[in-house]
C-alpha cells in the first residue's frame, strides 16, 4: 500500500487494515491502529510502520485508547512466502524464546547479523525487537483478560525477568503493568496459573458455524472433540503437553487452555490461530472472489469463509495419507484407532486424554497397527521416518516450494499430497487442488469448468486467493458425490471424492 492509501484507511477508521499496519503520529509520540476513534492527524505528522516493533524502535508508544496491540495478525505472513514472512511466523511461534536469534537465524539459512539486516530494512526492526513486541502483545492480554500474578505474566510472556517485563511494558505503553491492568473494564474471576481463557481477536466476517462443522466429522477420539459451537484437543507444545478449547461466545471467539508449562502460552495461541485461520483479511478475499460473476453467490451464501490450518504438520501429513480412498468417517475411525494404540495418554484437565503418535512411534510401529494398502501403510511409516530423523523437516514456517519437493522425494507422496499439506500446514491462501473430484464437482455447479487444465487456467483469475476459492467450490460440491478414482501420480483418491479427508 502507499502513503495515500494508508492515510485514506486511517481517515475512514477501517477495521479491515487493524493489523496489517501501525499510524506513528510525530507530534504525540503514539502509535494507533488504523480504526482508532480518535482524530485523524494531519497527513505531514504521520508515519507509518508494518510492525509495532518498528514503532517502538523508532521511540513511540502505544494508544491507551485503541490498543493496536490487541488487533488481529497480519495476513501478509501468510500470504507472502519471503524470509520476513517465514521469520515473523517463527517469532509468533516463540522460536526466539526458545531458540534465540541464532536459532532462527539458522533455520533460516542466515547468519544472525545478516538476518538482522535483513529484517531491519524490510520490518523496520530486527529480530529481537520484533520477539520482544509479541512478548509485549501477549503480556497486555494476559494483564487485561486473566486475574494472573504480574509475575506469572512476565515469564507466561516470555520475558526472563520481572524487571525487563516491567520495563517493556512501561515504554511501550507508557504505563506500569498494574496500571495497565486497572484499566480493563470489569474485574474477572478467579483464575488458577494453569487454566486461561482469552479472546480471539479476529478480522469480520467469520464464518465460525462452518468450522466447527468442518472439524466435526473429523475429530479424532480421544485426540479431539467438536460441538456445533466448540472444539477442544490435546497438543504438545515445546516445554509440555496443553489442552484448549475454542468456543463461541455470541459474535466472539474465547480460548480456553490448561497448559503444562505457562510460557507456551504465546506459541499455543499462535497455533490456534492458524489453526482457525484468523488473521485472514476476508473483506478483501470475498471482494476478489465475488468480483467474478460465477463465485458471488458463492461468498453471498458463505461470507468470511476460511481455511483451516494444522494443529501439528506431522499429524496433518498422516491425517492427509490415512484419509485417501476411504470415507470422512472411515478415515476418522482409523485414525482413532492409530491415536489409542500408539498415542501417548496424559492427565490434562482432570481428565485423561491422548496425544496423537510421534513421528518415531509410527516409524516405529506404524507398519502393525496402519491398515490399508501395503503401498499406503509403506509410504507413511517412511514419511514418518523421514520426519524423526529430521530429513524432513515439516513445520509452518518452511519455505513452500523447498517443503513441496521434499515431500514429493518421499514415494508414495504425489502432487495432491504436497499441495494439501502446503494449504493447511503453511495457510497458503494460494493453492488450488484441480485433480480433486469434489473440488471439480463443486465447480461444475458453478459453471466452471470441471476438467483440470481448463480449471487451472480458469482459477489463476483468482490469485492470490485460490486456496479460498477451493473452500467455496468443496462446499458448493453435491453432498452425494461418492466418486472414486486414482489420484494424479499414483495417489489414492478418497472415497468421497472431499479433499479435505480426515484432516
Amino acid at each position: 500500500m502507499t502513503f495515500d492509501e494508508r492515510y485514506r484507511a486511517i481517515c475512514a477508521r477501517d477495521v479491515r487494515f487493524d493489523g496489517q499496519f501501525v499510524t506513528a503520529v510525530r507530534s504525540t509520540g503514539i502509535y494507533c491502529r488504523p480504526s482508532c476513534p480518535a482524530r485523524t492527524p494531519r497527513a505531514q505528522n504521520v508515519a507509518f510502520f508494518l510492525t509495532s516493533a518498528a514503532a517502538h524502535e523508532a521511540g513511540f508508544r502505544a494508544c491507551k485508547r485503541c490498543l493496536p496491540e490487541a488487533a488481529p495478525g497480519s495476513p501478509e505472513w501468510n500470504l507472502r512466502g519471503d524470509v520476513a514472512a517465514r521469520a515473523m511466523r517463527m517469532i509468533a511461534d516463540g522460536l526466539v524464546e526458545r531458540e534465540g536469534t541464532t536459532g532462527l537465524a539458522a533455520r533460516l539459512g542466515y547468519s544472525p547479523r545478516h538476518l538482522t539486516r535483513m529484517l531491519s530494512a524490510e520490518l523496520g526492526a530486527g529480530p529481537l525487537a520484533l520477539a520482544r513486541a509479541h512478548r509485549a502483545q501477549t503480556a497486555r492480554t494476559l494483564l487485561v483478560e486473566t486475574d494472573l500474578a504480574v509475575a506469572d505474566v512476565a515469564f507466561s510472556a516470555g520475558f526472563a525477568s520481572v524487571r525487563q517485563f516491567n520495563d517493556t511494558v512501561r515504554e511501550v505503553f507508557g504505563v506500569t503493568p498494574t496500571a495497565l491492568r486497572a484499566r480493563r473494564r470489569s474485574p474477572l474471576s478467579g483464575a488458577v496459573p494453569a487454566g486461561i481463557s482469552l479472546a480471539l481477536p479476529y478480522r469480520s466476517p467469520l464464518d465460525a458455524e462452518g468450522l466447527f462443522a468442518w472439524m466435526r466429522p473429523r475429530a479424532v477420539a480421544g485426540v479431539e472433540e467438536a460441538a456445533n459451537d466448540s472444539f477442544a484437543r490435546t497438543i504438545r507444545l515445546p516445554r509440555g503437553v496443553a489442552w484448549f478449547r475454542i468456543r463461541a461466545d455470541g459474535p466472539n471467539l474465547k480460548l480456553d487452555a490448561q497448559l503444562a508449562q505457562l510460557a507456551d502460552l504465546g506459541t499455543l495461541v499462535a497455533r490456534v490461530r492458524r489453526l482457525f485461520d484468523l488473521d485472514a483479511d476476508p473483506v478483501a478475499i470475498d471482494s476478489a472472489l465475488s468480483a467474478h460473476p460465477e463465485l458471488a453467490p458463492l461468498v453471498a451464501r458463505i461470507p468470511g469463509i476460511r481455511v483451516p490450518g494444522a494443529a501439528d504438520p506431522f499429524e496433518m501429513l498422516v491425517r492427509a495419507m490415512v484419509g485417501q480412498q476411504i470415507s470422512v468417517s472411515a478415515a476418522t475411525t482409523h485414525l482413532g484407532r492409530i491415536a489409542e494404540e500408539l498415542g501417548e495418554r496424559v492427565d490434562v484437565a482432570g481428565r485423561e486424554r491422548t496425544l496423537f503418535p510421534t513421528p518415531e512411534a509410527i516409524a516405529l510401529h506404524g507398519s502393525e497397527v496402519v491398515r490399508g494398502p501395503a503401498s499406503r501403510v509403506r509410504a507413511i511409516v517412511e514419511a514418518a521416518e523421514a520426519v524423526a530423523s529430521d530429513a524432513l523437516p515439516l513445520t509452518s514456517s518452511d519455505d513452500g516450494p523447498t517443503q513441496r519437493a521434499e515431500l514429493l522425494s518421499i514415494r508414495g507422496i504425489g502432487p495432491w499430497t504436497a499441495d494439501y499439506v502446503r494449504m493447511r500446514v503453511l495457510s497458503d491462501p494460494d493453492v488450488m487442488l484441480t485433480g480433486d473430484l469434489a473440488l471439480r464437482a463443486g465447480a461444475g455447479a458453478c459453471g466452471l469448468p470441471t476438467d483440470p487444465k481448463p480449471l487451472a487456467a480458469w482459477a489463476s483469475r483468482a490469485a492470490p486467493w485460490r486456496s479460498y476459492l477451493s473452500a467455496h467450490l468443496w462446499r458448493r460440491a453435491p453432498a452425494s458425490r461418492t466418486t472414486s478414482g486414482k489420484r494424479p501420480n499414483g495417489e489414492l483418491r478418497d472415497g468421497t471424492g472431499v479433499s479435505s479427508i480426515g484432516g
